[in-house]
This record gives structure tokens, C-alpha cells and sequence, in this order.
């Protein structure tokens, strides 16, 4: 398996299901191709129409563009692995998310116990738009979550879920070896790993 042959052959499917969120995938390799902002618009957009618990909307993103002073700003709380495929990223984002909402008909703010979730919510959007206009995204988990509250400025009240790397998916060549032989889609559970009918199933537990 090269990553040159299509995701088609590589994620097959067990049951029908748009090939928009099969043949979404996370790749490390990017181009030079700068990504215009009203492409990152288009991105943002679908994120808009994410779900979210009485249409509270918790999610907010912060970007930087590839060439921008505060690119590397962006960069710095990422653990030093994924800096050194990210930084070739036309764009870094941070997805954040309000920890408080105000319900429908209310005064008070509460806390929203969905707020993760609904954020979630949101990035999948963006990533799937990503892949639909020929972009890719890449989410991250790995950084120094206080280095980017600090370094971003983003006050208490808000959540840092992820980072963000968006560019246009490369072949890969100007990764590291190690890097360049795990360029390529990943598999997933089966359907029956994840569902069960009825109450809580004890192969879950697994």
C-alpha cells in the first residue's frame, strides 16, 4: 500500500455511508500552497451549522496564516513532534469552546455540560469541508495546554480543545522516513465494536 492509491481501495465501507466522511483522513504531509482566507470562510462555515445543546454555539476559532507574525506563536505550544510536520501548515487554528451559555428565556449564564461536545461537533464539520473543497485538516491533541492559553491570550471561561493544522495534502516526499511510511488513511472498528442494542453490552468493556 503506497499513499498514492485511492482512499477508495484503502477504507472499504460495511455499510453505505457518503464517502465525504470515509475518505476523510489526516495527513502530515502539506504543500507550500498558501490557503486564501475565504477558502478558511467556507471551513468556518460548516462549523457554523454544527449542533449544539439549545443552539448555544460554544465553539470559537483562533487562526493564523503560514508568513503571519503570529504563525509561530501558534506553533509553540505543540509538543516538538508535531511542530516539525505543522509548521509547514498553510494555516494553525485552535478550537475553543465556552464554557457558559445563557438558556432560551434566561438572564443567567450556566455552565454547559455539552460544551466539548458540541465543539466536537463543529470541528468535524470544518474537516469534512476541508476534504470536500480539496484541503486537508489536521486535528491535534498534542500540545502544552497552559503555553497556549498564555501564548494565544485566551481568558478563563473557554476551553482549549485542539489544534488545528490546515493545508493542501502533499505526497508526502519532504517527510521524514518514519513519518512518510504512516502517511496514508487509517482503518477503523467495525460497526458491531461501538453499537449494541439495548442495555449496556459487556463486550464494551473490552
Amino acid at each position: 500500500m503506497t499513499i498514492q492509491e485511492p482512499v477508495s481501495k484503502i477504507r472499504d465501507p460495511e455499510h453505505p455511508a457518503d464517502r465525504i466522511f470515509v475518505n476523510r483522513w489526516s495527513p502530515r504531509g502539506f504543500t507550500q500552497d498558501p490557503i486564501p482566507e475565504g477558502v478558511l470562510n467556507t471551513l468556518f462555515e460548516a462549523a457554523r451549522w454544527a449542533p449544539s445543546a439549545f443552539n448555544s454555539q460554544p465553539w470559537r476559532f483562533v487562526y493564523a496564516l503560514h508568513g503571519q507574525s503570529e504563525f509561530e506563536a501558534f506553533l509553540a505550544p505543540l509538543i516538538e513532534f508535531n511542530q516539525g510536520w505543522a509548521r509547514h501548515a498553510a494555516a494553525l487554528i485552535y478550537l475553543l469552546s465556552r464554557k457558559e451559555f445563557t438558556p432560551p428565556g434566561k438572564t443567567e449564564r450556566l455552565v454547559s455540560r455539552t460544551h466539548s461536545f458540541d465543539s466536537g461537533a463543529a470541528w468535524a464539520n470544518f474537516a469534512n469541508q476541508a476534504m470536500a473543497a480539496g484541503w486537508a485538516a489536521h486535528g491535534m491533541s498534542g500540545f502544552d495546554l497552559e503555553k497556549a492559553r498564555m501564548m494565544l491570550r485566551v481568558p478563563e471561561g473557554f476551553a482549549i480543545e485542539i489544534a488545528i493544522a490546515v493545508g493542501r495534502k502533499s505526497d508526502g516526499a519532504g517527510l521524514p522516513p518514519g513519518l512518510l511510511q504512516r502517511e496514508r488513511p487509517s482503518g477503523r472498528s467495525p460497526v458491531e465494536d461501538f453499537v449494541g442494542r439495548g442495555f449496556f453490552p459487556e463486550r464494551f468493556r473490552s
